[in-house]
């Protein structure tokens, strides 16, 4: 069926989107998400030109993730009321006016003013994987949303080491402008390309959010695959907070250097479709066992790694540890999408929701695990947060077979 088609809520399209479609869907998640990691490597250049003290550096990219915070609860719920296709492009255009806005700021309010908005529009990306679940039939869904996975996490990884590049030669205002010359191509090939969806919910907005809370109480699959990658995404954001540090340190490389660090931890993307034609064959628990497991395990062995210098084998954990919470993200979304469609939205809002809390906890805990114990702290705490998922995991088997 072509592009252009309307989708009926709760009906996929016939054979699902093309696979044109599915890789701007890609991409465009990827763009949105990597917004929030632009300024995490370039606060030392952004905050003395905008006023901010050095103590108060890191609210440079803490703003933003606020805002995403925000989103993720009172935007993305909005995928089950509003048309999705007009919701995306207004996220989207939400983003361009904040990037902007980060672009042309000499001090700090219009600058933190701009942050935010950024993050509270990022979450568009959100509202686009449960609108391509409605697009895919059930028994490819876990292979279209592995590829889709796969962009927002190349998003994330690749964000880092070209805002270093792209300011150590232009300047940071400069990451901000292609970002929005960026959204500005996706934001038009998305409306020219983008099928509508209009949902059926039958709710209005306050009754979609006092709905969220029975949601989470009536489905223990939710909370438990929220936790589950909560954890997961603790432990990604906590290597990536320590990593830079640990880098520097240990093996003196430069900005450039750990960009391209960042570039080849990139690779672990490549899993997600190979997982996602896994988790439509049915190996869900077998998927979430080996995430869990390789996190943990690949985590506690970049200890070793560092105190030996292996910076190879320290690249090669690095990709088992993407891959293993790329898994875990793509085997749960590709669970808890199986509610009907004038859900996903919430349900994938407070899945989201609680992932970013997850997240946000690893950030702290990274900054805090590296300064107490050096790096071998910060890999024995990822290592035990792999063994806890897996406990926790264990609980859900035995619960089961009650």
């Amino acid at each position: 069926m072509h592009d252009r088609v309307s989708v009926k809520a709760g009906a996929a399209q016939v054979g699902g989107p093309s696979p044109w479609l599915v890789t701007v869907i890609a991409v465009a998640t990827g763009a949105l998400v990597a917004n929030l990691y632009y300024a995490q490597p370039l606060i030392a250049s952004i905050a003395p030109e905008i006023g901010v003290s050095p103590d108060l550096a890191g609210s440079v990219v803490s703003i933003g993730q606020i805002g995403y915070g925000v989103g993720l609860f009172l935007l993305v719920s909005l995928a089950d009321l509003i048309e999705n296709k007009r919701l995306v492009l207004t996220t989207v255009a939400l983003t361009i006016v904040g990037l902007i806005g980060a672009a042309v700021s000499t001090a700090a309010a219009p600058f933190f003013a701009a942050a935010f908005l950024i993050g509270l529009s990022s979450t568009g990306a959100q509202v686009l994987l449960p609108f391509v679940a409605h697009l895919v039939p059930e028994a490819r869904r876990g292979r279209v949303l592995g590829n889709v996975m796969a962009g927002l996490l190349t998003g994330i990884m690749l964000a880092r080491p070209l805002s270093l590049f792209i300011a150590a030669s232009f300047g940071w205002r400069a990451v901000f402008w292609c970002s929005a010359a960026l959204m500005v191509a996706i934001g038009l090939t998305l409306a020219r390309m983008m099928p509508r969806h209009r949902p059926r919910s039958g709710l209005h907005y306050g009754e979609i959010l006092a709905s969220m809370a029975g949601l989470l109480r009536g489905m223990p699959v939710l909370r438990r695959r929220a936790v589950y990658q909560g954890l997961m995404f603790a432990a990604f954001n906590m290597f990536w907070t320590a990593a830079p540090i640990m880098l520097a340190d240990r093996f003196h490389l430069s900005q450039q250097g750990i960009g391209l660090f960042a570039l080849a931890g990139a690779g672990g993307a490549l899993a997600a479709p190979v997982v996602g034609r896994l988790a439509d064959r049915g190996f869900l628990r077998s998927l979430t066992v080996g995430a869990m497991a390789v996190l943990g395990l690949s985590f506690y062995a970049t200890g070793w790694a560092a105190a030996a210098g292996a910076l190879v084998a320290l690249v090669l954990l690095t990709v088992l540890l993407d891959a293993a919470v790329q898994t875990n993200q793509i085997t749960s979304q590709r669970i808890i999408f199986a509610v009907p469609a004038e859900k996903r939205g919430r349900v994938n809002a407070i899945y989201m929701t609680v992932v970013f809390i997850g997240g946000a906890l690893g950030s702290m805990l990274g900054t805090l695990t590296y300064h107490a114990g050096g790096w071998t702290g910060t890999a024995t705490a990822g290592g035990a947060i792999g063994l806890l998922a897996l406990i926790l995991f264990a609980t859900e088997r035995v619960s089961s077979r009650r």
